[in-house]
């Protein structure tokens, strides 16, 4: 007898496989109808159709689609306020680099951030996982980068730790002081580097898995990344980088050179950061 089945599945749809798949191959997905899965142990052991074997406790799908959790792998989850008014801006084809420039885009999510309090950042990200886990996220990134200096990036990372603490979706912590040079800064960068490879990010190691830095321009210098992302490595931290969204710089190559687990954007991507 198993210890669950979950019955009356509509739609079971099981990607095949054991890796990650690309091109048409993404779309090799078994599709069972009126299915049953049955659960022992905390771990799936078997699924079918039809008839339901007997168990010590059911769950009533009641004809929904049934797939495996969702990951997000690219969030900023704990920031404050909010930038919809900008999407009327884009749509009209204002730049972003124009709507940062002007103090828009990561800059004023940045104000409002700093502004917040971890209680506030809490509550607000709450709401927004328990709508994510509803869309059937069990996995969620969250970045940081909207606090851009060392207490307000680790408010950031503390609240994110917090959060594993007080609602299912699992939360994996990526740093990103490195998001854009907070306009303190703007006339002392490398100063603002320092910062980042001295301070944030060695104080980052006790919070976050993995470093991310946004490489293009405006904001980060394929060199200026690089340095960062070293340090990062040095500390024991893995590599994410945000590139080739806007221009195609050489953010791409170069994370990969270093290692890097992931290259995010890409929307401009040349064959050689492919």
């Amino acid at each position: 007898m198993h210890d669950l089945i979950i019955k009356n599945i509509g739609k079971l749809a099981t990607p095949l496989g054991s890796a990650a798949k690309s091109g048409a191959e993404q779309g090799d997905v078994q599709i069972l109808s009126d299915a049953w899965i049955s659960i022992d142990g905390g771990i799936i052991t078997a699924t079918g159709t039809g008839k339901t074997p007997d168990a010590k406790d059911t769950y009533d799908a009641g004809g929904r689609l049934v797939t495996p959790g969702l990951v997000d792998p690219h969030t900023h989850l704990v920031f404050g306020g909010w930038r919809e008014h900008e999407l009327a801006m884009k749509l009209k084809g204002v730049p972003y680099l124009d709507i940062l420039a002007a103090g828009g885009g990561i800059l004023s999510t940045v104000r409002n951030t700093r502004a917040a309090t971890e209680q506030e950042l809490t509550e607000k990200s709450l709401a927004v996982l328990k709508r994510m886990l509803a869309l059937g996220v069990t996995t969620c990134e969250a970045k940081t980068g909207y606090g851009l200096s060392l207490n307000d990036e680790l408010k950031q990372l503390r609240v994110g730790k917090a959060l594993g603490g007080l609602q299912p979706v699992e939360l994996v912590q990526t740093f990103m002081g490195a998001h854009a040079v907070p306009p303190e800064y703007k006339e002392n960068r490398g100063v603002y580097i320092d910062l980042l490879i001295n301070e944030m990010i060695p104080a980052a190691v006790d919070y976050a898995e993995f470093c991310d830095v946004f490489c293009e321009t405006g904001a980060f210098s394929v060199e200026e990344s690089k340095l960062i992302l070293q340090a990062a490595k040095e500390t024991g931290l893995k590599l994410k980088c945000h590139s080739d969204e806007i221009n195609p710089i050489g953010g791409t190559e170069m994370a990969a050179g270093l290692g890097a687990v992931s290259c995010e954007h890409l929307i401009v991507c040349e064959p050689s950061g492919i």
